[in-house]
């Protein structure tokens, strides 16, 4: 028999755009908690994933543990309703394309296995970035793969070959960027493909594109990528060996600026932002 000072209060907040799962999450999720002891509801977002609808449903339900079911946009929309709400957990269903932030973290892809964990799983925690006025719990990014996740979203196909598609036409069509960058270490001036600004190690490819990283030290990555190319790209997918000093180099940082000479594409978290000419991003203390 559960102490019922085990029980859980959980709210779950599926996106059902998310991905290309043929998975009905909200019968996965009753289904499972079927008999349990445990408190739970469902709040299915509708297309315009209204923010106020996901505070005003944590408001009402008072939940310790509150689980993002789709990709990592929608783990960050649900995050951002956190921030002021320290004493509740975020979990994590992977239900997106990629689910690159539930991949770092360890989190299941099977959903039976998912949702224990959902209850069962040690509660971590980890440091997030601002980016402008963004939240960023996984990767954010000025360049090629702005360019990529823009062009992908326009794509009819979804899913790895898909990105891989979108990936193939931007290599052919991107420009370089002209930048002025600022952190903890000084100032540098670099022309490059793209620069990533990563609270995590990876991808939901799987691509390897910060090994330093780790979403508790309280560092962020600052990876300046000065030219994509054909090993650049297999060593990330592949080998994970070191990069080239002369077409990869990494910061570590709690504040960074970036100022280009021209508009360059921006994503955050896998949410493409449109064009700027300035980022700055600082890093924002442990969360759970």
């Amino acid at each position: 028999m559960m102490d019922s000072t085990n029980l859980l209060k959980i709210l779950f907040i599926v996106n059902p755009k998310s991905g290309k799962t043929e998975t009905d999450w909200e019968k996965t999720i009753r289904d499972h908690f079927t008999g349990s002891s445990h408190q739970t509801d469902i709040r299915q977002l509708e297309e315009d994933c209204d923010p106020n609808i996901i505070s005003d449903k944590i408001s009402e339900f008072k939940p310790d543990r509150v689980v993002a079911v789709g990709g990592d946009g929608t783990v960050k929309l649900v995050a951002e309703q956190l921030l002021d709400k320290p004493d509740i957990a975020l979990g994590i269903l992977p239900a997106g394309s990629a689910n690159g932030m539930a991949k770092e973290l360890g989190i299941p892809q099977n959903p039976k296995e998912a949702l224990e964990l959902s209850v069962a799983g040690d509660v971590k925690k980890i440091h997030l970035i601002k980016v402008n006025d963004h939240i960023c719990i996984h990767l954010s990014d000025v360049g090629f793969n702005a360019f990529v996740i823009k062009m992908f979203e326009k794509a009819d196909q979804r899913g790895m070959w898909g990105y891989i598609k979108a990936s193939w036409k931007a290599l052919w069509q991107h420009s370089k960027l002209n930048v002025k960058i600022t952190t903890d270490e000084g100032v540098v001036r670099r022309d490059a493909a793209m620069i990533v600004i990563a609270n995590a190690t990876r991808y939901g490819s799987g691509a390897l594109i910060n090994p330093e990283g780790k979403v508790d030290d309280q560092l962020f990555e600052v990876i300046v990528v000065r030219k994509i190319s054909f090993t650049e790209i297999f060593k990330m997918m592949v080998t994970h060996m070191a990069y080239n000093p002369e077409k990869t180099e990494v910061f570590q940082c709690t504040y960074l600026d970036i100022a280009s000479r021209k508009q360059a594409h921006f994503q955050v978290d896998g949410e493409y932002l449109g064009k700027t000419k300035k980022v700055e991003a600082e890093l924002l203390p442990r969360s759970e």
